[in-house]
């Protein structure tokens, strides 16, 4: 089936733009169709530096209405218009007075995509929030639909008389070219190791897609069974004996957005787990992180964050190398996390033991364990 592309490349003229988004366009404009939608064939709708929020929504209408994969990748301004403080993407005209009226409501974007069938759109995004937004984004998260992937950044004002450039989308189009197009997480993650410790401050954006009914989609390892049950004590643990696949219940209750019963479930695996192999071993880890991963799909970011940091923890006890894969991945997603959390006393709390793994896994993107001591000074600067 062919798949659908819509490049949006949006940001307003003057003295409000904080960021050149159309320059992005013909390095997108560069790669293959095909790859641009990792389908066969495929079909590509572009606006660039667009004047009116209806002609947007009309192209937005289309895209959602067509069949198969859709991939939208957008770059822009995020703005909040002044009446109803919510998100706006800012077209060509919008000034700080006039969100409400010239600018692209956020919600416009999540509610013509919510009848598409889950998995089937993703969304790469590169924002730059003005200073309204980017306070906004300290409360709050950019919903951009539960049935959608989104993958990308928003980065905060660029200093003054400064125009920045979308660097993300500009990566993610640079690494296409090459005719290949990885995995969606994959292509995500290799753009942010590209792009250095600038990018350390920005709100990461990384919800994968809604998992289908296929064993293995919360984790690139083999699924792990449980083995027939060993002699146990009566209050051991026991996990459910079907179905076979626990990984398939799982997604069953995520897709039906019973978030509790799912982490209760992976909960029970991973305490069997340990119980058969030890809470250090590759078999219950694997079940840690995909309660990881369902507490970010529950839009958790402090659970999620926090689980990370015990995977890491646990590995690096276990004698694992600050520089393994499986390591530098933990702690770089307990970093991810971290910065998407809202609560200041959540996110201190958590900020120190990142910081000190950080001294410990620096990762393979330099500045990174300045950026945890960054957050953590702002937010004791900052009152409750």
């Amino acid at each position: 089936m062919p798949g659908t592309v819509l490049l949006l490349a949006a940001s307003p003229v003057g003295k409000s733009c904080l960021v050149d988004a159309a320059s992005v366009l013909p390095v997108l404009a560069a790669v293959s169709p095909t790859v641009l939608s990792g389908t066969d064939t495929a079909n590509v709708i572009e606006l660039a530096d667009p004047l009116d929020p209806q002609a947007v929504l009309t192209r937005l209408r289309a895209a959602a209405a067509a069949p198969g994969p859709l991939t939208v990748f957008v770059a822009g301004q995020l703005a909040l218009d002044r009446r109803q403080h919510l998100p706006h993407l800012a077209l060509a005209r919008t000034t700080p007075a006039t969100v409400r009226y010239t600018a692209l409501p956020w919600q416009w974007i999540r509610e013509e995509f919510r009848l598409r069938a889950p998995g089937s759109t993703t969304l790469f995004l590169d924002l730059h929030a003005d200073a309204d937004a980017w306070a906004w984004l300290r409360a709050h998260a950019l919903d951009s639909g539960r049935n959608n992937a989104v993958y990308g950044r928003i980065a905060p004002p660029p200093s003054r008389r400064t125009v920045a450039s979308p660097a993300y989308m500009k990566t993610i189009a640079t690494i296409l070219r090459s005719g290949w197009r990885p995995p969606v997480e994959q292509l995500h993650q290799q753009a942010f190791t590209r792009l250095g410790p600038d990018a350390y401050g920005d709100v990461v954006l990384t919800v994968p897609p809604v998992p289908v009914a296929a064993p293995g989609g919360f984790a690139a390892r083999p699924p792990y069974r449980p083995e027939r049950p060993r002699p146990r004590t009566p209050e051991a643990p026991k996990p459910p004996e079907r179905p076979q696949d626990p990984h398939v219940q799982i997604t069953a209750a995520v897709q039906a957005g019973r978030h509790q019963d799912a982490d209760a479930l992976a909960l029970a695996h991973e305490q069997a787990a340990a119980q058969a192999h030890g809470s250090a071993s590759e078999q219950a880890l694997h079940w840690s992180e995909v309660r990881a991963d369902l507490a970010m799909f529950a839009r958790d970011s402090a659970r999620s964050c926090r689980i990370w940091l015990t995977v890491a923890e646990t590995r690096l006890a276990g004698g694992q190398a600050p520089d393994s894969a499986a390591v530098e991945k933990a702690v770089d997603r307990a970093h991810h996390q971290w910065g998407q959390v809202r609560d200041k006393s959540s996110a201190q709390e958590l900020g120190a033991p990142l910081a000190q793994l950080r001294t410990r896994v620096p990762g393979r993107r330099p500045g990174a364990l300045e950026n945890v001591r960054k957050q953590l000074r702002e937010l004791q600067a900052t009152p409750f």
